[in-house]
């Protein structure tokens, strides 16, 4: 990756979010790490001497208000990463409706407003990467997580269609979907499912998240990491549209 370029980087305060922000800040490139936790987010960014910006982003003036600051910063933006996501489990039933609301527009929503007012500026360059951290729920579903696979189906559905829209002007849009990541949030997952069955954190990972893949080993933040920059890279170039999936066999079946 070249080091003139400007990145966006969504959930940037912890997990995979943080990965790709020391990852890009090693190569030299410029990143303006965002998050709704302020204190996290300022402590993680002065760690890596990089730019923040604290902000809901299920709110639309907050997504507009970071691609502003980046562009009025830095004159452009060169690379969007979407990652900023959260889970609820519960039945579609029990399904609360406000959390729905909240869920669409932190995970669909807003990767489609980032992306919308990042456009014009990798346009006008003829050069943009924008990727995606969706999950293997992009691809498959399982029950009681409605929102989350509802959100990262209709992001696939949104990569494939800037991609599309991208291709003659350089820009490049591309879905990472892993199977589980070691994340604060997983972790609070398998400490719960623990407690829940009377069993072991370990069995929770291969017996419960990890059944259905063939490798029952958590992915690590910096993996993913590594292949968003691969993404980013000249390797990259041709890579468009695609769901690079990540899940120990998952969807092999």
């Amino acid at each position: 990756m070249q080091k003139d370029k400007v990145s966006i980087i969504t959930g940037a305060a912890s997990g995979i979010g943080l990965a790709v922000a020391n990852a890009f800040a090693e190569e030299g490139i410029k990143v303006v790490m965002a998050d709704v936790n302020e204190e996290k987010l300022k402590s993680a960014a002065d760690h890596l001497n990089c730019d923040y910006f604290a902000a809901d982003l299920s709110k639309r003036e907050a997504c507009k208000s970071l691609v502003d600051y980046t562009i009025e910063k830095y004159g452009k933006t060169d690379i969007l990463v979407n990652v900023a996501g959260i889970q609820n489990v519960a039945s579609i039933e029990d399904f609360p409706e406000d959390r729905w609301d909240f869920m669409i527009s932190l995970m669909l929503t807003a990767p489609f407003l980032l992306t919308k007012y990042v456009w014009s500026s990798m346009k006008e360059q003829r050069w943009g990467r924008i990727i995606n951290l969706n999950s293997i729920h992009g691809l498959v579903a399982s029950e009681y997580k409605a929102a989350y696979v509802s959100a990262k189906h209709g992001l696939m559905g949104l990569t494939k269609t800037a991609a599309l829209e991208g291709g003659e002007f350089g820009i490049t849009v591309n879905s990472i979907c892993p199977a589980y990541v070691r994340t604060p949030l997983v972790d609070d997952q398998i400490e719960a499912q623990a407690l829940n069955h009377g069993i072991s954190k370990e069995e929770v990972i291969s017996k419960i998240m990890l059944q259905k893949s063939a490798v029952k080993t958590l992915l690590e933040p910096s993996t993913i990491a590594e292949v968003v920059k691969f993404l980013c890279s000249e390797a990259g170039n041709n890579i468009t549209g695609s769901a690079l999936t990540i899940d120990g066999g998952w969807t092999a079946a």
